[in-house]
Formats: C-alpha cells, structure tokens, sequence
C-alpha cells in the first residue's frame, strides 16, 4: 500500500500507427487559405479550381471556383460559377452559384442565376435574377406502366 515504486498508470496514449491513420482520413481536410489576386494584379484568361479566391485585382475571363469573394477594388469581366458568391466589387457578365451576396458596394452588370440571394442597400444590380429550378425527380415506374399499355 504504501511502496516507495510508482505503479504503472494507464495511459491513454495513441500510437504513432493511429495518428497517421486519423491524419490521412479523407474525411478530415485541414482548411487551406484563399487564393488572393490582389490590387496591382491583371490576369487575361480563364480561373478554374475547387478551393477558395479573393479578388481584389482584376480578371478578364470566365472563372469556375467553389467559393469566390470579390473584394471593393476587385473586377470580373467574364462569366463566374461558383457554390458561393460574396460581391463587394464589380462583375460584368453571368454570375451563376448557389448562394450570392451583394454588399453595398456591389456592381454587377449581369445575370444572376442563383439559389439564394441577398443584395444590401447601395448595391447595383443591371440584369436578370434567375433562381434555380432542380428538376421535378422522374418517376422509373411511369415509362414501364406506358410500354405495358402499348403492348396490350
């Protein structure tokens, strides 16, 4: 009961073999940082990627991402798909994403195809708002239950 030799504690410590497998689980990304395009940058030609970008410069060309913030100095001259849009800047031409954001500072010259949009007050908007139509699930059984009245 009262030895001068520490007993062994149970520790709960994982192996170097269980923290590399949870590093290398597919389900869990570490964040990565936006992509930046800043003030005194121009770039002539397409943007495509899945990550994150920040303009603040200008683009002349069409631009696919997953999410794009436009800042107050930044311009787009071209068509954007993207899942997320948040607009400070100017875009010209069709915008097309899940969900878009119009700041007060926003210009955008353009059509709007969306599923959720919000635009603030001071915002200029010149176009159509087209919200998206997911289509209607289609029934399999409709075109068997068709073949089998022809055949009769």
């Amino acid at each position: 009961m009262f030895s001068k030799t520490a007993k062994p504690e149970k520790a709960s410590v994982k192996s170097d073999a269980s923290l590399s497998a949870q590093s290398s689980d597919p389900a869990r990304k570490t964040p990565r940082a936006a992509s930046l395009i800043s003030e005194d940058i121009t770039i002539e030609g397409s943007i495509v990627g899945e990550g994150e970008l920040h303009v603040d410069g200008v683009i002349r060309g069409d631009v696919r991402i997953g999410r794009l913030t436009i800042g107050e100095t930044g311009h787009i001259e071209g068509s954007v798909q993207a899942e997320s849009v948040e607009a400070r800047g100017r875009v010209i031409g069709t915008l097309t994403a899940k969900q878009v954001r119009l700041y007060g500072t926003a210009y955008v010259d353009g059509d709007i195809t969306h599923e959720q949009l919000s635009v603030e007050t001071g915002a200029f908007f010149q176009g159509r708002s087209l919200k998206f139509q997911r289509p209607a699930p289609v029934a399999l059984a409709a075109p068997e239950a068709a073949k089998e009245s022809q055949s009769a």
